[in-house]
Order: C-alpha cells, then structure tokens, then sequence
C-alpha cells in the first residue's frame, strides 16, 4: 500500500520503483526514481531527512550508486519503500516528486564494458540458417557456452537518440569485389541490457552463485545492426563495424529485486553445462540460473510487428556474468551486457527484421499500407517490455526508440 493515488495494476508502482538520471529546466542531471506518474528527486528527498548519502543521488550517473554494492542497493530500495509507503513521510516526499512530462532523460550510467551475447537458440538457428545455409545451423559450441562479442561502450545512447545510417564495406552476391556505402539491410535487435556493479578483483572469476552481488538491474536494449556490413565482415572473427555505430538503452533501470516475481525456469539446456554454468535448486523452482518471465513488443513506425518473449532465452543472465569472467576478466562499475537478440520458436515472437524478413524475402506490412525488409531513412522502432510483479503487479521497463537518419 502506499498513500500515493496510483493505480493497482500502473506499471510503475509501488513494486518497481525503476532508477534513472533526469534534469529540470536550469538543474544538472542527477538521481531520480520513476513512482507513478512522477519522478521522485532522490537526493532532495534524502538531503532534507537528512542522510548523507545525498552526494551519491547527485551524481550524473548511477555508477557512484553501484559501486556501493548489493548491500546499498537493498538498503536504498528499503528506504525508498518506507517513504512512498508511510503517511509520516508524505510531505517531505511529495514535494520532491516532479511530474513525468517535466523532465528530461539522460543515459543512466557510464558504460565501462558493453558486452553483446548471442543468447536465444532460435535466433541462433535461424541466423545460421540464413548465412550458413549448407552448413548446421548452430556451431558445434553454442550450446557449451555463452557465445558474445565485445562492442563500444561509447555509442551506447539513450532512448529517443536518433541513429544515423552506417556506412561501410558491403560485398552483394553479384559482384566481385566489395563496395563502400551507406548500409541498404539496417535492422534492429530487440534485447535486453544487464547493468553491472560492485567491481570485481582481475584475476578472480565471479562464480554464478554470485552473480546476484553483481546484477544490479535491467535495461530494454536495441543493437542497431547493418546486416550487409555484417555479412562481409563477421569471418573469421565476428561482428565488429556492423554492430559498433550505436546500441540505445532504454532510460529507466528496473532492479534485479523488482522482478523477483518474474523467474522462471530455462527452457532446458542439452547437453548439461559445465559446472561453472550449472546453477542450483531454488525454493521458487526457477533455480540459481534462472529465467525471466519479460515480454516485450516491437513496433515499426506505429505497427506492431512483433513479440519477443525473454522466458525462451537459452542462457541466463547469471551465467552470461559467470562466462564473461570464468577467465578471469573483472566487470566493472557501470558495464552493461545484452541478452543478444529475443526470439522464440514462432514468426510474430522474432526479435529482428532479418528474421522477420526472412533476409529480406517476405516483406512486412505495416499499418499504413507500405512494406519493409529493412529500415529506410525515416523510421522509426519502439521496443517496450513487462514483467509480472508480485501479487497480480505489472512492472513497467518502459521504452526504447530511435529514428533513422540519413548516412552522412
């Protein structure tokens, strides 16, 4: 309960409680916790009962927050609680709390690493499907580990960033040597972003059983990808201008203890992991390696086009965390990793237009009559994403859009 008018079933209720950076006109960015319709000015609030923790909410970013570790995390969601649920604490709350629609957004941490995994089998399967057609369409160790790549943490931008064409090298299968250009297969990749804190030491892996020391909370991620770019460049060594030109984040980071309610089970896992990715039994049946019950959609210029489901995922986020450092490569405050793209076993569950698309062979009808393979100039993509919450709760992750620009 909590004195707040908010309805039951908002997205942003008292279950979420998401964190961002935000600013109002002449202020700097600082801190802030998305409540309803509003956004609670955290370090005001803190300031004014007097705690000293008011310097971390000041901040720019959330990273002095997260380096301050698991510990603080719960701590501050206790206290954040406790204010927007306890009569006593109304009037010192409410005002602090600034409407929505007088804000400004900014990207909530300072990406340190940015780490891309390749998560969902179906994706796997139908990716390789398209670019190896005469060969298994999974390479023989997808299934023994978490496959990813490492991109740039400094085109990772926040939602509502426009996203300029990319230009590169393209070889079409009709010619015989490669082109250089403004790429003419731009697509989308629906996922999720893991944000990361509490450094670790280099040299000491974080074991799965850990992860949650780590796993600070969960952001709705696009990685904008130039499919022509892509194909040309990924062999023998992956995916690497094709991908780096931008990724957008959603603005609101959703806790790791917001979607208590949202684990699940993997979907299973054939052949077992090795014993650094096995996870283990849990009271709720969702097991230390777990799932999330997260369903986003994508939209494309209005029109909903699909409905990834993030329970269909292969690998889990705690294990993606295990792999990253089983050699021993610390995490950092602020480093973010993505899910890779989401897409379950049906068409209208494909989290990119290359599998929507099927590369580009069967157009996409949206609502206004036009049709699509791949993103023209102009376009614009929306991914928004739910949870469960506890007790017929929603939790809202928000949205995550760009519009396309012409290349430069």
């Amino acid at each position: 309960m909590t004195w707040l008018d908010l309805p039951a079933d908002h997205p942003y209720g008292i279950h979420n409680l998401p964190y961002g950076v935000f600013s109002t006109d002449g202020a700097q960015p600082r801190v802030g916790v998305r409540v309803g319709e509003h956004v609670l000015d955290v370090a005001a609030c803190a300031e004014q009962a007097g705690m000293e923790s008011g310097a971390v909410w000041r901040a720019g970013s959330l990273n002095p927050f997260l380096a301050q570790g698991r510990s603080a995390w719960t701590a501050a969601r206790e206290w954040l609680t406790e204010q927007l649920t306890n009569e006593a604490h109304r009037d010192c709350v409410e005002s602090h709390l600034v409407p929505v629609a007088e804000v400004t957004m900014h990207l909530p941490i300072e990406v340190a690493d940015y780490v891309d995994f390749y998560a969902s089998e179906h994706h796997a399967t139908n990716v390789g499907r398209m670019f190896r057609p005469d060969s298994e369409p999974l390479t023989p160790n997808w299934k023994h580990l978490p496959i990813g790549y490492h991109g740039r943490s400094g085109t990772v931008v926040v939602s509502g960033t426009d996203i300029v064409r990319p230009c590169g090298q393209r070889k079409p299968p009709t010619e015989p040597a490669p082109v250089f250009g403004p790429s003419a297969r731009l697509d989308i990749e629906a996922e999720l972003g893991f944000v990361v804190g509490g450094a670790s030491r280099l040299g000491e892996p974080v074991p799965l059983a850990d992860a949650g020391e780590h796993l600070f909370g969960v952001v709705i991620l696009n990685d904008w990808s130039a499919r022509d770019l892509q194909a040309w460049e990924y062999v023998p060594l992956g995916p690497f201008l094709g991908k780096s030109f931008a990724t957008s984040i959603s603005p609101w980071v959703v806790t790791m203890d917001a979607l208590g309610a949202a684990h699940v089970p993997l979907p299973g896992q054939d052949p077992e992991p090795l014993p650094y990715l096995r996870g283990e039994p849990t009271a709720d049946g969702a097991g230390t390696a777990y799932g999330l019950d997260i369903s986003l959609e994508v939209e494309w210029n209005g029109t909903v086009v699909a409905r990834p489901q993030f329970r269909d995922m292969y690998w889990s986020p705690a294990q993606m965390l295990a792999h990253m450092t089983v050699n021993g490569a610390s995490v950092r405050t602020g480093d973010l990793f993505g899910s890779g793209t989401i897409s379950g076993e049906e068409k209208d569950t494909r989290g990119s237009f290359l599998e929507l698309s099927w590369s580009g062979t069967e157009p996409i009808t949206l609502a206004d009559g036009s049709q699509r393979t791949f993103l023209e100039d102009g376009d614009t993509v929306t991914l928004r994403a739910v949870a469960p919450g506890p007790d017929g709760a929603l939790i809202g992750l928000g949205e995550c859009t760009g519009t396309v620009l012409a290349a430069r």
